[in-house]
């Protein structure tokens, strides 16, 4: 992961760089990390921040729920089976797969997702809420996030757990492999509203783009066949976005197995992002008033580390337009 070209969104790259003597200051997108690369940056939090008021929700929920749906599933596969003979195989057949899909080394007692959800809940409830008024009193008031985080729908990747995000610290937004499309009011309406109200109305200070190892958007990414036809409805055309990371790993690693160029995908597809970010006029405005930083960020849950890299935006009176789109980055393992 050496150098990320910022395109779709300023004049950055090497091909002008020959440029002649622009009338007005150039801008300019450079990828960095901190001062120091040996520390951990400040922005991960070491100390937990958690609060919570009074009880809101008390569930009640029947114990036997979980029983009687199994139950009564059985019954009503016997029922059809006893009333229509000549399904008997078919019908027995169903049965025997209900009952194992339900019996687990609990007793026989399936898995039951109202149970769960109530469980995590009260969990929640009794070890966070209750204990931590004064945080989730102020928050009963309104939200004030210092981050807005893209993150993948990945159920392995939550950012609250990966970096410790207390409620309240961060704005949300996850999709299929972390994407951040660029500026479209017709076709990615819903993720420009997210970014115009972390950025306008919350008034985030900064935006982190963070992706992960062994990504499932990624490999199809890398997957899509080259004559463009399309067996998804929805998911090839997502991916799309991140192309241009596509094509560069393809160009610096073509020589590579699949599984290496999809892991340089995940972090250089990440760049995309980051790029698309500066085709946004007000994340534009909040990097120019530095009132706002791109943060581009790795999680391998395979070997338990992370990587954070940063974005640096500015003006800048040179003579001429320079690819200045350099990665440096620390790495947490």
């Amino acid at each position: 992961m050496s150098t990320a070209s910022i395109n779709n969104c300023l004049t950055i790259s090497p091909a002008q760089a020959s440029l002649k003597k622009p009338t007005r200051p150039v801008a300019f997108a450079r990828l960095s990390n901190s001062s120091s690369s040996s520390s951990i940056p400040s922005l991960i939090r070491k100390e937990p921040v958690f609060a919570a008021p009074t009880p809101i929700i008390n569930p009640i929920l029947r114990e036997e729920m979980a029983k009687e749906s199994y139950e009564q599933a059985i019954a009503a596969l016997e029922k059809l089976l006893s009333e229509k003979g000549e399904l008997g195989p078919v019908a027995a057949a169903r049965v025997d797969q209900i009952t194992a899909e339900l019996k687990s080394s609990d007793g026989g007692k399936g898995f039951d997702p109202v149970e769960h959800m109530k469980a995590g809940f009260i969990h929640f409830k009794t070890e966070k809420y209750d204990k931590n008024p004064e945080l989730f009193g102020e928050l009963a008031k309104g939200q004030s996030p210092k981050f807005m985080v893209f993150a993948c729908s990945d159920s392995r990747v939550c950012p609250s757990h990966v970096i410790n995000f207390q409620p309240g610290e961060a704005f949300m937004v996850r999709n299929i492999a972390n994407m951040v499309p660029p500026y479209d009011k017709i076709r990615y309406s819903g993720v420009g509203a997210a970014i115009e109200y972390a950025v306008l109305h919350l008034k985030v200070s900064n935006i982190v783009v963070i992706g992960h190892s062994a990504c499932g958007g990624i490999k199809g990414l890398m997957s899509l066949p080259e004559d463009g036809s399309e067996s998804t409805a929805f998911i090839e055309d997502w991916v799309k976005i991140g192309l241009p990371a596509k094509a560069k790993v393809l160009e610096e690693h073509g020589d590579k197995d699949f599984a290496y160029q999809c892991k340089a995908c995940e972090k250089e597809s990440v760049n995309v992002s980051l790029a698309n970010l500066l085709t946004y006029p007000f994340v534009r405005d909040g990097l120019v008033n530095k009132t706002l930083a791109l943060k581009g960020g790795y999680y391998d849950f395979v070997n338990g580390g992370f990587e954070l890299w940063g974005l640096e935006f500015g003006l800048s009176p040179s003579l001429s337009v320079k690819d200045v789109a350099t990665i440096l980055h620390w790495k947490l393992v």
